[in-house]
């Protein structure tokens, strides 16, 4: 009887230690994007919300640094990017894909001496001229 409750402690202990080790770690990351508006603030957060592994979330448009905490068993930094990238918008040193990019309204694109930012008057965030909604 002895021999049986030793094995099932010692059985117990290995089940508890493989849990434990295989426990992901929720780690944080800052990216710092291309965002331009409410607009690119939404689609980011919204693509974020569908990524794999990804905990919470938050872009900061006064900053356009998107700080993310994900499940480091599940995603990593470069993913997060690359999903950021597709959607247009730059993610650190990772340029956006240029056919998303050229898809997004003009409020979206980066500034450019071309095209001149303007307050929108329905909204804390810029619209480029000539952009409406």
């Amino acid at each position: 009887m002895k021999k049986i409750s030793v094995k099932f402690l010692a059985l117990a202990v290995v089940c508890f230690l493989s849990i434990g080790l295989s426990h992901a770690e929720v780690k944080e990351i800052k990216i710092k994007t291309s965002a331009q508006c409410e607009m690119c603030k939404e689609k980011i957060e919204k693509a974020m919300a569908y990524e794999k592994g990804i905990k919470t979330f938050s872009l900061d448009l006064e900053t356009k640094v998107l700080t993310v905490t994900y499940d480091d068993k599940k995603t990593n930094p470069d993913k997060i990017r690359e999903a950021i990238a597709k959607l247009g918008y730059d993610a650190d040193d990772v340029p956006g894909n240029p056919k998303a990019y050229a898809k997004l309204p003009a409020c979206c694109k980066k500034p450019t001496p071309e095209i001149k930012q303007q307050k929108c008057n329905h909204g804390e965030h810029e619209h480029s001229e000539g952009h409406t909604h």
